[in-house]
């Protein structure tokens, strides 16, 4: 029996110790959980000293517990002993309708929202999407912040590969080659752009990126030395001090103790973990499109997408004229009547149309007036290369006189960085360009982020290691190929430039500068037109190269660059693709292989009802030899049909059905 001074004595003490334990852990861990529309992926997100989340599938875990957290100016953390104001749910179930449709005319846009609001006037938003899991900070202070870094984890289960475009510093085009290492293996003195692609041998494999980048610097990914498996993010620092190198770029040389600067009521970026059930649902997903801030531009009526006659690639080498090619006038009036004759949209001015340092100073050898004059009467498209800090010194009176001319738009190239102060230059750009009915292809450029939405004249970007490259070296394989369009590609669209007329085949290519030639098959080349995104999608070739080769240029003239719907039939990471896209009544289907010759028979069920007539491109018997070779054939075929595809090492298909009336 417990006597009264006794039991005094005990609920002093149980009192005492409960104080205790609320002192050194003020915080009650709370878990929230979060479903996808179809309830197969699962986040799960725990609040308490720390905030962390986790990512299942069919309840197997794909991401560990990660933490997240910002610091800003004063030390503040925020994420860190947090204490809860209050949660909201929502239920989303849209259709966005593109102004520039890339894969498909109506975007299905359904997800499941929770938003965490803390004390301290921020908070963080989650959201769970069939193919993958997104999450945001937002603060709501009234005077600007700075922020110092900002804490996101990927913390894995097992010790998976993941393909790591490794880059030395955060002066990068987003022009690497794909390592595929061990995540333990990578260490924190590798660093990676985005996207990153982890291959999950069980499931879904994952790819991290991220939307809706805005006065904020892009996300880089480095390893850990302690031998997890895990990345974590870093950033560029906000640039104090600048060196110009020739009269291309700007090189930072002095970064602050902060990443950005910025106004203290937003939100922040999407950082992005895209889930694919099978390695197709890459190509097919629009999650960054979807995560990205409406279009802000009130009339796009003008945006056009097309194809470009490019000219830098080829190096204007035309022949069988009776002029001296090269820049002058009477290249580019060639370039214009063949862009014309064949229904292509543009021609580009890329550089030595003007002094790359002004854009003003008008080379020479170019009578700029007749050229434009020529370009109007034909109904040919101008686009002006220019280099960003020119462009950027000059910038209104430029677009300006650009705006004058009736020029249609800009390539902008160099920039080589995504800092806060380079990424808010994009949106400058696309706002002025706008202004003056200018659409805009960035060079030298970061990989997209969703601004393309927002400012639907952003038709394309580079930010990929493309053809260009088959000019000085032999990186630009037919196994990047593979590669491309699974992993940048799923960020959005990328100016690859194909339209090689040249094709070698492993044994013989070789890097001609001022003579470009590709590695594989012709038909590989073809079947870029479908499989790869590119609203302004280029014909890198020469116009001469073309004219000697009408069946290719036939199908070239009529490939569309944006789809009504997209269908992935067959696809391997790195290995093989076969595409099917619908634009109108037509349906295009494009194949490729890496250097490993493939068969497959395919079900035409995406053709609707009545027959089609089939225009197939497909590899010569001697592909193999002559990588140019390639043989066309037409049949009739309808939906219940099969179509076999047969591709050479470094081969591919493409083929146009014509639904006949």
């Amino acid at each position: 029996m417990i006597m009264e001074g006794q039991g005094k004595f005990i609920i002093l003490f149980i009192f005492m110790l409960t104080m205790i334990m609320a002192m050194v852990n003020p915080l009650k861990a709370e878990t929230f959980e979060l479903f996808s529309p179809d309830k197969r992926v699962k986040v799960e997100i725990k609040i308490g000293a720390d905030i962390t989340y986790s990512i299942y599938f069919d309840d197997k875990i794909l991401l560990a517990p990660s933490p997240v957290s910002m610091t800003i100016q004063d030390g503040t953390k925020l994420g860190k002993n947090v204490r809860l104001n209050n949660v909201k749910r929502r239920t989303v179930q849209e259709k966005i309708y593109p102004v520039i449709k890339e894969k498909r005319a109506e975007i299905n846009d359904d997800f499941e929202e929770i938003t965490i609001n803390f004390r301290g006037n921020y908070g963080l938003i989650f959201r769970a999407y069939n193919d993958g899991v997104a999450y945001r900070f937002f603060s709501g202070y009234r005077t600007q912040i700075v922020v110092n870094a900002e804490e996101s984890l990927f913390c894995f289960p097992e010790d998976w590969e993941v393909w790591f475009p490794v880059v030395e510093s955060f002066h990068s085009s987003y022009e690497r080659q794909y390592q595929k290492l061990k995540l333990s293996a990578i260490g924190s003195k590798r660093m990676a752009y985005l996207p990153v692609l982890v291959d999950n041998p069980n499931g879904p494999k994952i790819i991290i990126t991220e939307s809706d980048l805005i006065d904020y610097p892009g996300m880089y990914l480095i390893g850990s030395d302690d031998g997890e498996p895990k990345l974590q993010a870093i950033f560029p620092p906000y640039p104090l001090e600048e060196e110009q190198v020739k009269d291309r770029t700007l090189r930072v040389t002095k970064g602050a103790p902060y990443i950005a600067r910025t106004n203290g009521n937003r939100e922040f970026p999407w950082r992005v973990i895209g889930l694919a059930r099978k390695d197709g649902d890459l190509i097919e997903s629009d999650l960054v499109y979807r995560l990205a801030r409406p279009n802000q531009l009130k009339d796009t009526s003008w945006i056009k997408p097309g194809k470009v006659a490019w000219d830098w690639w080829n190096s204007l080498n035309v022949f069988g004229v009776d002029f001296r090619s090269g820049i002058n006038t009477e290249t580019y009036l060639y370039y214009i009547d063949f862009a014309s004759k064949y229904g292509i949209e543009y021609v580009i001015l890329d550089e030595g149309w003007s002094d790359p340092a002004d854009l003003f100073k008008i080379n020479p050898n170019l009578d700029i007036e007749k050229i434009l004059k020529a370009a109007k009467e034909k109904k040919v498209g101008l686009i002006l290369w220019c280099v960003w800090l020119t462009l950027d010194r000059q910038l209104k009176p430029a677009l300006d006189l650009f705006a004058k001319w009736g020029v249609a738009g800009i390539k902008v190239d160099f920039m080589d960085r995504d800092d806060q102060k380079v990424v808010n230059f994009y949106e400058k750009i696309a706002l002025e360009a706008a202004a003056r009915k200018l659409i805009v292809d960035f060079h030298g450029a970061f990989k997209p982020t969703g601004l393309r939405r927002t400012y639907p004249n952003i038709l394309t970007r580079e930010g990929v290691l493309g053809l260009e490259y088959s000019k000085w070296s032999d990186r630009v394989t037919p196994e990047h190929d593979l590669l491309i369009p699974f992993i940048r590609m799923y960020a959005g669209p990328m100016d690859y430039t194909p339209g090689a007329m040249l094709n070698a085949d492993q044994k013989h290519f070789r890097p001609v500068f001022d003579l470009p030639m590709s590695q594989g098959t012709r038909c590989h080349q073809l079947a870029m037109y479908v499989v790869y995104e590119s609203p302004l999608q280029m014909l890198c070739d020469s116009p001469s190269h073309y004219l000697r080769e009408p069946e290719c240029l036939e199908f070239l003239s009529v490939v569309p660059t944006v789809w009504d719907e997209t269908r992935v039939l067959d696809a391997k990471v790195g290995d093989w693709v076969v595409v099917a896209r619908k634009h109108g009544d037509d349906w295009y289907l494009g194949a490729m292989t890496d250097w490993e010759p493939r068969e497959f028979e395919i079900k035409l069920d995406f053709l609707g009802d009545g027959e089609y007539e089939a225009i197939i491109y497909e590899d010569g018997v001697n592909a193999n030899r002559y990588a140019s070779d390639f043989r066309l054939s037409k049949r009739i075929v309808r939906a219940s049909d099969n179509l076999k595809i047969k591709m050479a090492a470094g081969g591919g298909l493409a083929a146009r059905f014509r639904r006949r009336s």
